[in-house]
């Protein structure tokens, strides 16, 4: 049996959150005396160590509550939940920057954790200050963080500022450094938190695959937060969804990714109103629907989108269209309304209500959960909305037993349903 690393029991914390009472007007003496007692109040328990909250009346939040959990070492453990889920709490309290209210937690190996941008580093020292910093709050010897040293600056690629106060970094450098120093300097347990989304893309995928290697190559446990599904189904193994302060479901990443990504659908309307664009297009109405049926989607039905709103004024180059994604974030089509349309020339649209419609045909989409991204703009110009009006809906497959196209392989089902078709030849 592989050696437990990390085991939450009864894991809660709570927080005090102030609310400013609505009561009656106060005078300016009342005011003043008021202010005086806040005062006396503040500093006493400060002094004696309870939490400071601001507001007239008091109310309990528990940010988490009774998790009970284990990782094993050399896991890849994917944390998901939308925001306030209680995600960053927990890393917090597994970094040991904070106590847990209720439980306790088991940790056994140094932990290095990348939770916010510049979290760890001093402003006034420079780059190669603080990786022997860093190194040193892990219990590194200086020989142990010299022997690591060209490794971390070779990763970050920023070489060239290693003399520099890291004050004067960018986000994307300080994460850049931040990363390189957590992975490199031997943690047995490696946190980090959604901070890689400040990264460019290239850098992303090169931190993917350090966190792969690190788990797979020497046995290091990784914690993952992130909202980018694609890549907690690259990445992880194990899954852990969060709701609410509580767990929702554990277990392998595909099967929390899907609860996760279907529970999203369910909570988001496959129809959109309102008023979205600019004074060149104003987007009404956004609709996904499945032909012929009055709730649902399915696999073996045509399933219509359509766009609604108004031209205000004549546009040179208008573009209509959208973005079909998965529900692992893939992007898997992008369409434009007038695709079929036999002149190729960019032209004029005129002012006027429209109605547009795309009709994605039956046996295209297999069972999933999946995004609608429209794109108004004008060519080669700008972006007139972004993602006010997506759209997201799940198809089930009713016509056939089992299908599954493709083994769940990290998030990677096909999308087609083939219509097959058969030949008998004569012996």
């Amino acid at each position: 049996m592989s050696e437990t690393v990390i085991k939450a029991e009864g894991l809660g914390k709570k927080y005090i959150i102030g609310h400013q009472g609505k009561g009656a007007y106060k005078t300016f003496r009342e005011q003043m005396v008021q202010g005086v007692k806040t005062v006396f109040s503040k500093t006493g328990k400060l002094f004696s160590g309870q939490q400071v909250v601001e507001g007239d009346e008091m109310e309990e939040f528990w940010a988490l509550k009774d998790l009970n959990f284990e990782v094993k070492r050399g896991e890849r453990v994917g944390i998901v939940g939308k925001n306030g889920a209680g995600k960053s709490t927990l890393l917090k309290i597994l970094s040991r920057i904070t106590e847990p209210a209720t439980g306790k937690v088991y940790i056994n190996g140094r932990v290095a954790s990348l939770l916010e941008v510049g979290t760890g580093f001093h402003p006034e020292l420079t780059g190669r200050e603080n990786i022997y910093l860093n190194g040193a709050i892990m219990g590194m010897t200086r020989a142990e963080i010299k022997r690591k040293f060209d490794e971390i600056v070779d990763f970050s690629g920023v070489e060239k500022f290693l003399d520099t106060p890291v004050k004067r970094y960018s986000s994307g450098m300080y994460v850049r450094l931040a990363f390189s120093v957590a992975a490199h300097l031997e943690p047995e347990i490696l946190i980090v938190d959604e901070v890689l989304a400040v990264g460019d893309a290239e850098f992303q995928k090169k931190c993917l695959g350090k966190m792969k290697d690190v788990s797979s190559n020497e046995g290091r446990t990784v914690l993952f937060v992130s909202h980018n599904l694609m890549a907690l189904s690259s990445l992880c193994s194990k899954g852990i969804y969060l709701k609410n302060g509580k767990i929702q479901q554990q277990g392998s990443i595909e099967e929390v990714l899907a609860t996760y990504s279907r529970e999203g659908a369910e909570t988001n309307m496959n129809e959109w109103r309102g008023n979205a664009g600019d004074e060149h297009v104003l987007v009404t109405k956004a609709k996904a629907w499945c032909m012929n049926e009055e709730f649902g989607f399915f696999s073996h039905k045509d399933i219509v989108i359509e766009l609604e709103g108004e031209i205000l004024k004549p546009v040179y180059g208008l573009i209509l269209g959208f973005t079909l994604w998965s529900q692992f974030d893939y992007q898997l089509a992008y369409c434009l309304f007038d695709d079929a349309d036999p002149d190729l020339e960019i032209k004029t649209h005129p002012a006027g209500a429209f109605r547009k419609r795309f009709v994605i045909p039956a046996n295209t989409l297999a069972a999933g959960n999946y995004r609608i991204q429209f794109d108004v703009g004008i060519h080669n110009q700008k972006r007139i909305i972004n993602n006010e009006c997506d759209l997201e809906f799940s198809v089930e497959n009713i016509a056939g037993i089992g299908r599954k196209y493709l083994t769940n392989i990290k998030g990677s089902k096909s999308i087609f349903r083939p219509a097959w078709s058969a030949e008998k030849f004569n012996s």
